[in-house]
């Protein structure tokens, strides 16, 4: 099974990730901060680091030169995240042998289309190919180059040649001979066993690893549908959407809602401005804001410090029983998310 980490200090785009990889039979570890980063890379060996430019302490060019200068994980692809890709990130990026740059907030298609062309490309040689030469002489290269040596082990064979009667017969001698190295079946089974150790999600220590790690996500999935399930049959209402502060999605409502990313990204830059507006004329803190527009209103409400709750409604009647549901359901979105 492959391993992503994931470095990202928002803990919003830590659980967008981990949903959108979730039953790829790929393991998501994450750290908050560089430090922990630097900790988990050497701890946890990933096949992909995924990690944000700006972080609290080290940033991700750091974090991208560490892992370029390890002696052992140098070859590690990383993919950094920024929410401003110019050239001068593009430039950065490429000194440090980023593998990509991804730009934030992004739609977990483009994600999951970067990491499975990073996981290809950072897959390793399959241990088996010594296995399948099954010549120890092979090994003492790189098992790569030095071909030659393969032909060795044949020599020996001329030996059995010379005593007539002994060919004749060649299982017995055979089972202790050269080729003995050849049938070596241990090293390929254990080789396959690591896997399943693998499995068991950093996030729980619980019993069965699959499904102790898909509870937690589909739990708190299943609470914030059912809230948005609520707005979206309001008639009058045409969608219900929850994105974080940054602008990626975490829950969209009807499920065949065209182009919810685009909703919780620009809620996010409406919300962003707001929050300096009222900053500026010493309102305190943004609590929710009413859009009308030529065809119907989106209302957006603040979920504590880390969300954002969109409503688009096509009947500005509906305005106050969406008021109503919002206030009363806050509370409760707020602990699922």
């Amino acid at each position: 099974m492959a391993k992503v980490l994931v470095v990202d200090d928002s803990l919003s785009v830590r659980k967008v990730v981990e949903r959108a990889l979730l039953g790829r039979h790929i393991e998501v570890v994450c750290a908050a901060t560089g430090n922990e980063a630097l900790e988990r890379i050497e701890r946890d060996a990933p096949d992909v680091v995924v990690c944000d430019v700006v972080m609290p302490d080290r940033d991700g060019y750091e974090i991208c030169e560490f892992v370029k200068r390890h002696p052992r994980l140098a070859g590690t692809p990383v993919l950094l995240m920024s929410g401003i890709v110019n050239d001068e990130v593009r430039q950065r990026a490429a000194q440090v042998q980023s593998a990509d740059v991804l730009s934030k907030p992004f739609a977990a298609d483009d994600l999951l289309r970067k990491l499975d062309s990073l996981l290809a490309s950072a897959s390793k040689p399959a241990p088996a190919s010594p296995s399948v030469l099954a010549s120890p002489s092979v090994v003492n290269g790189n098992g790569h180059a030095h071909v030659q040596p393969v032909p060795m082990p044949v020599e020996p064979a001329p030996l059995p040649i010379a005593a007539a009667p002994l060919p004749i017969a060649p299982p017995p001698p055979n089972v202790t001979s050269p080729s003995m190295p050849v049938a070596a079946p241990p090293p390929v089974v254990a080789s396959v066993e690591p896997p399943l150790p693998i499995v068991t999600s950093p996030k729980s220590k619980d019993a069965a690893p699959a499904a102790s790690r898909v509870t937690p996500i589909d739990t708190a999935g299943t609470v914030t549908a059912s809230i948005l399930g609520q707005f979206a049959a309001i008639e009058g209402v045409q969608w219900a959407v929850l994105a974080d502060r940054e602008g990626f999605l975490l829950e969209a409502v009807p499920a065949t809602m065209s182009d919810p990313e685009v909703a919780g990204a620009l809620s996010a830059c409406l919300a962003e401005s707001s929050v300096g507006l009222g900053r500026e004329l010493g309102r305190g803190a943004l609590h929710g804001m009413m859009l009308e527009y030529e065809r119907g209103m989106v209302v957006i409400y603040g979920v504590g410090a880390g969300a954002l709750l969109a409503i688009g409604l096509t009947e500005p009647a509906v305005l106050g029983k969406v008021r109503y549901y919002a206030k009363k359901s806050l509370p409760e979105l707020l602990q699922a998310v």
